[in-house]
């Protein structure tokens, strides 16, 4: 009788190991980033139009946000004589050498210096207006004619930009207030003489520069951009900040408005090929789980569904999560990598599977046996599954 119990225990004893060979650990788990990557900018001012928030997706080489740069727009119409400034310039310095960011040659290339010495008697001949439009005559025959504007006032006089007509250089000419020329009208006399180019300085780095030597340009026409701070002539194409990776955007660390400086946080991304499971392992459990390990995973809300994903165990810590009473089990920090797809988002709920866990060495620390050297079960391991101690 006694032997056939005791055969009868062995069975059920190994019936059990037998399963145990293809047992499956499960824990719960949770999607968590392995690693954030910062996102600089690689120039400096004021943020404008940001594409994301935190939480979504992000794609190599897309838009995260702009930043303000200073537009530099043409003052007169002309055309570009000195173009010194290259993209990556600092434009201060370009300034201080040449006198300019570049130069424009006007369109009306004549500029006439005047005085009233030679102006009608009345009083307010005498009285001469930036911007006014004025009447120009040779002085010799009259026989060249055009028109002007006041384009500044000067110790001695004025100056008169010449906008239509054509004369000599050195050529006298008398100034009118009306396209008459009556003498009343006249309100000086001067000499023509080129008009200089103009200069069109810059301040901060050049960005990008929208012009080229010899181009035509109106007035307001832009010219070229400025950001603040230095480029070290690493400068980017455009205005633009993208993202360097593929993944979930942690965090936006600029809003609009903000103010970033070069080499600043702009946002932080969380790179979908670096997304890990956190789980906990509990004491029991440790040396049957080992780094590299393979696991299978289903989201906990769709575990029904039979979509899974791969991955393995990357880290087990050394040291116990930290209990928040005495009675809780004391577990231990495991991370697992995961081949997420665009379904996987950071927080979500996950159902860890590592196969091939063996029941023997789940139940029992390393290095120890229940059974004896010849192979079969002990008396306790014989006595533990009848539910008495061993004799």
């Amino acid at each position: 009788m006694k032997r056939t119990i005791a055969w009868m225990l062995a069975l059920i004893l190994a019936m059990g190991m037998l399963g145990g060979a293809s047992a499956e650990l499960s824990y719960e788990g949770t999607i968590v980033a392995g690693e954030t990557v910062p996102i600089p900018a690689g120039f400096g001012g004021k943020v404008t139009n940001t594409t994301k928030r935190a939480g979504e997706m992000v794609q190599e080489g897309e838009v995260l946000a702009e930043i303000a740069t200073t537009l530099n727009y043409a003052p007169i119409e002309g055309t570009v004589s000195g173009l010194y400034i290259a993209e990556g310039d600092k434009a201060e310095d370009v300034t201080e050498r040449y006198g300019a960011s570049l130069y424009i040659e006007p369109t009306n290339r004549y500029l006439i210096t005047a005085t009233t010495d030679k102006a009608y008697t009345a009083s307010e001949n005498r009285y001469i207006h930036l911007g006014e439009r004025v009447y120009l005559k040779c002085s010799a025959d009259g026989s060249h004619q055009g028109t002007g504007m006041i384009a500044a006032l000067t110790e001695k006089g004025y100056n008169i930009e010449v906008t239509g007509g054509d004369f000599y250089m050195g050529e006298k000419v008398d100034v009118f207030r009306k396209n008459d020329y009556s003498k009343e009208s006249c309100v000086g006399r001067g000499t023509v003489d080129r008009a200089k180019p103009v200069a069109v300085k810059g301040a901060g780095s050049v960005l990008k520069i929208h012009v080229r030597n010899g181009d035509f340009v109106e007035r307001g026409e832009l010219l070229f951009e400025t950001v603040e701070g230095v480029l070290d002539g690493l400068y980017a194409p455009d205005n633009r900040i993208l993202s360097s990776v593929t993944g979930i955007v942690a965090s936006m660390e600029k809003n609009n408005g903000d103010t970033i400086a070069k080499g600043d946080t702009l946002a932080k991304v969380m790179p979908s090929d670096s997304l890990q499971v956190a789980f906990e392992v509990p004491e029991a459990d440790l040396f049957t789980l080992k780094e590299g390990q393979k696991v299978s995973m289903e989201l906990y809300w769709e575990n029904e569904n039979g979509r899974t994903y791969s991955g393995e165990i990357v880290s087990i810590a050394h040291v116990n999560t930290e209990q928040k009473n005495e009675t809780d089990r004391k577990t231990y920090r495991a991370y697992a990598s995961i081949n997420a797809d665009e379904r996987i988002r950071a927080g979500m709920s996950v159902i860890l599977y590592v196969e091939g866990a063996e029941e023997a060495e789940a139940g029992h620390p390393s290095g120890t046996s229940d059974e004896t050297e010849d192979g079969h079960p002990s008396a306790n391991q014989v006595g533990d599954a009848a539910g008495h101690p061993g004799e």
